[in-house]
């Protein structure tokens, strides 16, 4: 195994670090707009470079006639096809506007069991954009791994419809050791959406 160090005598005249020393930085890999569209896919820059990916949500607003849950899928082949078996669990905070109810729960609605169907990562995504969508993140680690499964978590804030916050926590695996080279995201309703979504690769 090779040893990196660094050659300074000291700390404070550290003035490089070796490119391959992990800083926790998130250096952005792409960004994708979403204009009336039925899915986003990034089918490029997923590999070994990166240990873990960190996907942002910003704005996302269904434009279909219904709310819908906001979803994801991973591919082995680049995108030809997404339906890598997934094991999860789901649970979310709420609280209504007019201050009528809020309750800490578990989804199992919106959890799988070694399913090949596409997460959900929300609850009842508004159609409204002035007042709903949601926004969030959602973190891949080692998607490259030949040896392991693919863990991911989420942290998604709906304002949703219904006029609710709702705080979800998405996680679980792909029970795969083959490589995830390729994610897909849709509204579960099949309804398009707006929005961005940006792809960081953490160094």
């Amino acid at each position: 195994m090779a040893l990196i160090s660094v050659s300074n005598n000291a700390l404070q005249n550290i003035t490089a670090v070796p490119a391959s020393v992990p800083s926790g930085a998130l250096i952005l890999l792409s960004t994708q707009t979403a204009s009336s569209s039925a899915s986003i896919e990034f089918t490029s820059g997923i590999d070994s470079t990166y240990d873990s990916y960190v996907f942002k949500f910003i704005d996302i607003n269904s434009t279909g006639g219904s709310t819908s849950d906001f979803a994801f899928q991973g591919s082995t082949d680049g995108g030809s096809n997404y339906g890598v078996t997934i094991t999860s669990t789901f649970f979310d905070a709420y609280h209504f506007e007019a201050d009528i109810g809020a309750a800490l729960r578990y989804l199992a609605d919106r959890d799988l069991t070694q399913s090949t169907n596409f997460q959900p990562l929300s609850v009842n995504t508004s159609n409204n954009n002035a007042d709903g969508g949601m926004s969030g993140t959602l973190t891949i680690y080692n998607p490259s791994s030949t040896t392991y499964v693919k863990h991911f978590i989420g942290n998604i804030e709906t304002a949703a419809s219904g006029d609710f916050s709702d705080n979800s926590f998405p996680a679980g695996y792909f029970n795969t050791t083959s490589a995830i080279n390729a994610f897909k995201f849709i509204m579960k309703s099949n309804d398009n959406f707006d929005g961005i979504i940006k792809m960081y690769g953490v160094k």
